[in-house]
């Protein structure tokens, strides 16, 4: 008799050992850092009774290889577009198939059946934008919508520029002011990218990505940047204007996905459900000031945002425009090594 379980204790000892345990009330989310809605965490909370923490990280480099490390605890993360099959190859995101949740349907059909996810088999749109520039023209009243901001800068901007430490989007657009094409494998322009990055570092004053208060307070004048974080130093301080470098720049998507050992499986599906709805999602678009994906979401839209110059691309620039995919590895390897050694 006493080798004989009952029902409930095979139940539990099955989703221990299958990773779908899950702690009752709980939710943890690990996201890039100011970049979660607190109203959108609230309302989570208040409507299913669930707990949420929110961890932040600085880069999708740094995501990744906490992940890797195990024994993390979190059950929602948010990688970016070119960084999403590597978590599918790696086998660190679930297959939860939000393609078959209630809420799917209010996905614009231009983000479902994506490359890097096709058919939305483990993620949805968190936000998608630009990286650009963002120049304080109070110091600066030259042509901003060029990469010449922080790769050949006007003497007033030299020693006042930051560039957010992101491989991919610094990769992109200095490959694309020197004449190259995302993902590009030509070792001739690779090398005069990776001479230009080191000239132009030398008039750098740092590579930090808490740059939004950084620009208000005036201890940077411009900044590569991401078009929404832009917009919210602009609603601060209204001499700062975002650039689209004419030379060309890439367009991004993070996107929330359930990890592999999330141990809250069935709160992470109902979060992943909840931010497809699009009052929900116009919440995390507020806060954030990027666009989300989601059908629907405007009419919830704060009034600044439907006209507002950082998320309504300008005509003129919306065709410099390339969405940034993954590279192929032996590609990728030749950009690490150079921005390695930008990063020294």
């Amino acid at each position: 008799m006493k080798h004989r379980l009952t029902i409930a204790a095979i139940t539990a000892a099955l989703m221990a050992t299958t990773g779908l345990a899950r702690a009752e009330g709980e939710l943890n989310i690990f996201n890039w850092g100011n970049y979660t809605a607190p109203e959108l965490i609230k309302k989570f909370e208040d409507t299913y009774q669930v707990k949420v923490t929110v961890t932040d990280y600085d880069s999708n480099d740094t995501a990744l290889g906490k992940i890797r490390q195990g024994g993390h605890g979190y059950d929602i993360v948010v990688p970016s577009a070119s960084y999403v099959q590597i978590w599918v190859e790696e086998g660190l995101l679930l297959e939860s198939n939000p393609n078959q949740m209630e809420n799917f349907k209010n996905v614009d059909p231009r983000w479902v059946d994506v490359e890097f996810d096709p058919g939305r088999k483990y993620t949805v749109p968190w936000q998608w934008g630009s990286t650009g520039v963002s120049v304080d023209t109070a110091v600066y009243g030259g042509d901003i919508n060029t990469s010449a901001i922080f790769l050949d800068p006007p003497p007033e901007l030299a020693g006042k520029i930051n560039v957010v430490p992101e491989m991919a989007d610094v990769m992109h657009l200095t490959i694309r002011y020197m004449g190259g094409e995302p993902c590009t494998g030509d070792l001739e322009v690779l090398k005069k990218v990776r001479d230009k990055l080191v000239e132009a570092k030398g008039k750098w004053i740092s590579m930090n990505y808490g740059n939004i208060e950084a620009m208000a307070k005036g201890d940077y004048a411009a900044t590569v940047n991401w078009n929404g974080a832009s917009m919210r130093m602009r609603l601060e301080k209204d001499t700062i204007h975002y650039g689209y470098p004419k030379e060309g720049y890439p367009l991004w998507m993070d996107n929330a996905a359930i990890l592999a050992d999330a141990k809250n499986v069935e709160n992470a599906k109902l979060f992943l459900n909840f931010i497809m709805a699009p009052e929900n999602a116009a919440l995390i678009s507020g806060f954030a000031k990027y666009a989300n994906g989601i059908m629907g979401s405007e009419e919830f839209m704060p009034e600044e945002m439907k006209t507002a110059p950082e998320i309504v691309t300008p005509e003129e620039f919306a065709g410099q425009g390339k969405f940034m995919l993954r590279c192929a590895p032996e590609v990728q390897e030749i950009y690490t090594k150079i921005w390695t050694e930008i990063q020294k």
